[in-house]
């Protein structure tokens, strides 16, 4: 694909055109006046050497166009941001509640990138939608501060051309590109406008991220006046940019423990992101975005029945969230917690399953993501002893997950392990997080613990 900087090329190519003529007019022949004042060996000779100069300087310039060209073309599109949607609420008066239904209002999303760019495209979605969702506007833009945007830097977004359109239930549509100088590790705002009657779909609840909502189309303002606040995401699943050809992403698959549960809200200080940050800081490499797949509650094995924000199972939701992302080639997977803790508390007793399912279930995603050519690095489960849910803890439990981490560490499956228990742990009580890393329920890290896994991870790994 020809990236949107091509044009100085061309322009680039145009003069080395002009220039391997003007060579080819100025050594072609031998000069007339040259000619009259020598003897027929010196011309000869003169023609010689001329025609060697010609030559050279024609390969040269065969060698230029090949290679300009040829980098005028490698890029491709990578995500720079995603989140995972979860399934819409089940009653009217919890999407309420939920601030999920809306009419002629803006959504001005906030999501924080990875990599950089300087075209860009945006992902809506209307992910177990059940009506098809109409989008009468949207923009994107640098985020300044709280709702407000950078000056100058708004740009229409179309799809397929219209500057509207409509989603079909459970489907997702694409923005054309726009050019736009995307920072990297920088705050984007996306804004959306709902013309009609529409209940969320597409949705991200636990986003840790303030957006905010306005009434009429204010897609393009300055900032959105009179705001409400919502921290989900809403009909919108990822950005991606314009990137080199060797650039990539990676995807960084789990729960809440991924998803950055009990982080500051707005710090974007999720493992992720610290793992983003490490990445971008690197002066030498390749460009490699970072994808957050984290849903809170996440199972591999079981749908969330009585809790639908923890989405669809891993396996169900393993193509749209991890092989379905543009340029992905690396996959960390850190999942299986709550398979252990949910059963017999928040999930039924019959939900029960071992450590032989866990690995099987790893198992199939490592085969999939393989078949893509994407490496899987698997992280080991933190530890929960402790914690302050109910019987999420059990002796049995933790034998099930010290048997899934020596398999994780030891099986030989993935093409890298990431000892995220080695990072969190209490080293005099290594069934426990460590206290300065504890979130507060014994289960989830806080900001620091989030560092700590996120600096864990060795840089080599995506090389």
């Amino acid at each position: 694909m020809v990236s949107g900087d091509a044009a100085p090329f061309r322009y680039f190519l145009a003069l080395l055109f002009w220039l391997s003529n003007l060579a080819v007019r100025t050594y072609g022949t031998v000069p007339r006046r040259t000619a009259s004042k020598v003897s027929a060996a010196s011309a000869i000779r003169y023609s010689r050497t001329h025609q060697n100069m010609k030559t050279r300087i024609a390969v040269f310039l065969a060698l230029a166009f090949a290679s300009i060209a040829g980098a005028a073309e490698k890029s491709h599109w990578v995500a720079t941001w995603g989140a995972s949607p979860a399934p819409q609420l089940a009653t009217e008066a919890e999407i309420r509640t939920g601030k999920l239904q809306f009419e002629n209002q803006t959504l001005r999303e906030i999501v924080h990138t990875s990599i950089g760019g300087n075209t860009v495209r945006v992902r809506l979605s209307n992910a177990y939608g059940k009506q098809t969702v109409d989008i009468g506007a949207a923009h994107i833009a640098l985020r300044a501060k709280g709702a407000e945007i950078t000056a100058g830097s708004d740009r229409v977004l179309t799809f397929s051309g219209r500057p509207s359109v409509s989603i079909p239930a459970n489907a997702m549509v694409l923005s054309d590109p726009v050019k736009l100088d995307v920072p990297a590790s920088g705050d984007l705002a996306i804004s959306i406008f709902i013309p009609k009657v529409t209940t969320g779909a597409g949705i991200h609840y636990s986003a840790q991220q303030t957006s905010y909502t306005g009434a009429g189309d204010q897609t393009g303002a300055a900032s959105i006046k009179e705001p409400a606040t919502i921290t989900s995401w809403i009909f919108l699943t990822g950005v991606d940019v314009m990137a080199p050809e060797s650039a990539a992403a990676v995807v960084a698959f789990g729960d809440s423990i991924t998803d950055g549960a009990r982080s500051t809200v707005d710090a974007n200080l999720r493992w992720p992101n610290v793992l983003s940050d490490r990445l971008q800081a690197q002066r030498k490499g390749k460009k490699i975005g970072v994808v957050d797949a984290g849903i809170g509650g996440n199972r591999i094995l079981h749908d969330a029945i009585a809790n639908v924000r923890f989405g669809v199972n891993a396996l169900a939701r393993f193509e749209s969230d991890v092989l379905a992302q543009p340029g992905v080639k690396y996959l960390i997977i850190l999942e299986g917690i709550n398979d252990l803790g949910h059963a017999g508390t928040s999930a039924p007793e019959s939900e029960t399953v071992s450590s032989d399912d866990l690995i099987a279930g790893m198992k199939q995603m490592i085969e999939r993501a393989h078949e893509k050519g994407i490496k899987v690095f698997g992280a080991t489960i933190t530890p929960f002893e402790g914690t302050v849910f109910p019987g999420y803890f059990t002796p049995e439990k933790e034998v099930k997950r010290k048997a899934v981490n020596a398999w994780i560490r030891n099986g030989k499956a993935f093409d890298g392990v990431i000892d995220f228990e080695k990072a969190v742990r209490d080293p005099k009580n290594p069934d426990r997080i460590l206290a300065a890393y504890d979130g507060g329920d014994r289960l989830h890290p806080s900001d620091a613990g989030y560092k700590a896994m996120g600096e864990s991870i060795d840089l080599s790994l995506f090389k």
